[in-house]
């Protein structure tokens, strides 16, 4: 056995603990890549056809080596035609981290922007709507109880959902990111008895999930076209759409809301 010191034995430096945690990193989103995708069985393809190589190279069977041999400059670019959506998707992913700032600034400005224009076009047509956006706590529970979309935050798929005749309607929409996660999704009402008698179910589930989690709740009445918002078990209602954006611009970027929006919330509750 080698003892520590011995020159044989390479040395842990930052250099090559930086290779290996950059490498991992790597892996890491390869896998997030492929998991539950079609790459997964072209990936299993391509691990079959080494292995075939190598046991043709072993088993000295020249013909099949010589043709595997040929093709395989070629497949770095049928990779890059098959996965041109999914490297798009993590070229994408990686414009909008954290790091970079601008990205991810614009995403939430955007998907912001999407749904005010849905909670405007709602509001004309007296179209009530329950929206919940995710932060810390998982809303995994109330997503599996409901339909699962994976979509874009556009306003038309917004006021589509929230048609009466749509059967998505009925229910919450719970928004992940910049992704509609799940549509026509069950929330827990508040237990407050003195907010079950002053409110109805869209009300009460906007309070009851926002109770149990660090989400934020965006209501629109049907009965009279307000828009309410619910934060940390509190209802802020009849509210204008320029005080729904400003707490959704602070919710996204993860910061507290305003003092003087809170006095604002305050000297509503007190007034009704």
């Amino acid at each position: 056995m080698l003892p520590l010191s011995h020159p044989a034995l390479p040395k842990l430096t930052i250099a090559a603990a930086v290779d290996i945690v950059a490498v991992a990193v790597l892996i890491y989103n390869f896998i997030l890549l492929v998991r539950g995708r079609r790459a997964v069985n072209v990936f299993g393809g391509l691990c079959v056809l080494v292995a075939v190589y190598f046991v043709a190279l072993y088993a000295h069977l020249e013909l099949l080596r010589t043709v595997l041999a040929t093709l395989g400059p070629y497949s770095a670019i049928a990779l890059i035609v098959i996965f041109q959506g999914d490297i798009r998707r993590v070229l994408g992913r990686l414009g909008r981290a954290p790091a970079l700032g601008l990205g991810g600034q614009l995403e939430r400005r955007e998907m912001i922007d999407e749904i005010m224009l849905a909670l405007e076009q709602m509001r004309e047509t007296r179209t009530g709507a329950l929206l919940v956006l995710e932060r810390e706590t998982g809303l995994r529970t109330f997503i599996e109880s409901g339909v699962a979309l994976d979509a874009a935050v556009s306003h038309d798929l917004l006021c589509s959902i929230f048609q009466i005749k749509s059967p998505l309607h009925d229910g919450a929409v719970i928004i992940q990111g910049d992704r509609i996660a799940a549509a026509a999704c069950f929330l827990p009402l508040t237990t407050n008895p003195a907010l079950s008698a002053r409110f109805g179910t869209r009300h009460r589930a906007a309070i009851g999930v926002t109770e149990e989690s660090g989400a934020i709740a965006i209501v629109l009445s049907e009965e009279t076209g307000q828009l309410s918002i619910a934060q940390r078990g509190e209802l802020s209602a009849g509210v204008s759409p320029e005080f729904v954006r400003e707490r959704l611009a602070r919710f996204s970027a993860g910061r507290a809301p305003r003092p003087e929006l809170e006095a604002q919330r305050v000297l509503k509750r007190a007034q009704s």
